[in-house]
């Protein structure tokens, strides 16, 4: 009875000990995207990692681009460029991708415009399919090596 008394005693004393904050993270958006307000960084550092939301193919003005999958993936690939130079990395350091399509049909169209943007080492990749925000047929989340 002692020895289970003393493991939960070890186990409410971890629970009601806050874990302290980790050192090097840093969340980043351009002045533009913290204008809009949402939910959640454009992308967030942790040592030598660029962890990048989700893209979706829109334009500035925040309309998805017209021409269907293959444009939307383009549009998406590079605003995910977009966001790596900003903050010092490139596509060439693009180390995994989860990219999720509103149709699993239209996975071929969408990987041959994808695969254009990684000639020499492809990241690991997975895909899914689901309900993509403002309509979207594809959105890419990607995590990249920093300097």
């Amino acid at each position: 009875m002692k020895k289970w008394l003393v493991v939960l005693g070890l186990i409410v004393s971890m629970w009601s000990c806050e874990s302290p904050e980790k050192e090097g993270v840093t969340y980043l958006q351009t002045e533009e995207f913290a204008k809009l307000n949402r939910p959640y960084s454009q992308a967030v550092a942790y040592d030598d990692i660029l962890y990048v939301s989700g893209q979706i193919g829109a334009l500035p003005n925040g309309k998805i681009v017209e021409g269907g999958i293959e444009a939307e993936t383009i549009q998406t690939m590079e605003n995910l460029k977009a966001i790596l130079e900003t903050n010092g990395t490139s596509m060439n350091k693009v180390i995994k991708c989860t990219c999720m399509l509103a149709d699993m049909a239209e996975f071929g169209v969408m990987s041959a415009a994808y695969v254009k943007y990684f000639p020499e080492n492809k990241p690991a990749r997975s895909a899914l399919q689901g309900d993509l925000p403002l309509g979207a047929k594809v959105e890419i989340e990607c995590m990249a090596a920093l300097d």
